[in-house]
């Protein structure tokens, strides 16, 4: 294909190819049993790259990556991240689908999301939101005795600001998805110290973190893009 026709540029290419190459190798090495694990990484490096690309295909996938990474979640007694992807960012990446097609760039078809502008007042709201909300998860995960309850509570206040974010359309869903990669690795470093298999895990999350850093930066060209079009 010639360089006009291609939807993916080359590093685009390079960082897909890559992230998927290390998941398998990790899983190769430290794992070979837990496809599952495997399945869902490859599922989750594939969403974050239709996402930078403000694709709809990519909060799609992050729909079946929740699925999956909550019975991942649940066989490690993860208990808040399984009902975090389960419970809250499965149902909020439903919302970001349908709010993605629905509000398509000018003249991109439905392929690219039109970038939105967050408001002071609805920075605000968001962040008095994701307090409320992780405030009753602690109890929750407290409840059912999750291991180690304060990561996994930060997990889910980064998840659902991120989520909350990717539905509103801000670039800055990335970053709050990339500091969610930051904890979610250490959570499974603590996991893997008991169970080497969940190296392969960590592996996936530190690929995401560089997934996600690209998407902001992606989206950010967007809005400018978009911006002065």
């Amino acid at each position: 294909m010639t360089k006009k026709q291609r939807y993916f540029s080359t590093g685009e290419c390079l960082l897909w190819s890559v992230s998927t190459l290390l998941i398998l190798l990790s899983f190769c090495l430290f794992d070979r049993s837990n496809y599952s694990t495997l399945i869902a990484s490859l599922i989750g490096a594939t969403s974050l790259i239709f996402c930078a690309k403000g694709n709809p295909i990519g909060p799609a996938l992050m729909i079946v990556f929740s699925g999956v990474y909550g019975v991942i979640s649940f066989r490690c007694a993860y208990y808040g991240e399984m009902l975090t992807y389960v419970g809250m960012t499965a149902p909020m990446s439903v919302l970001s689908l349908v709010s993605w097609l629905k509000n398509p760039a000018k003249n991109a078809g439905r392929t690219t999301v039109k970038v939105h502008h967050v408001s002071r007042k609805e920075w605000l709201f968001a962040v008095v939101l994701t307090a409320g909300v992780t405030g009753v998860f602690y109890f929750i995960l407290k409840a059912f005795d999750t291991a180690n309850l304060l990561p996994s509570t930060i997990s889910v206040a980064t998840s659902f600001f991120a989520a909350y974010l990717s539905f509103r359309r801000s670039p800055y869903f990335a970053l709050a998805y990339a500091a969610n990669d930051v904890v979610l690795i250490v959570l499974w470093i603590l996991a893997a110290l008991q169970d080497v298999s969940y190296v392969s895990v960590i592996i996936c999350f530190a690929t995401f973190l560089v997934n996600d850093v690209y998407g902001f930066m992606s989206w950010l060209q967007m809005e400018k893009g978009q911006n002065a079009a």
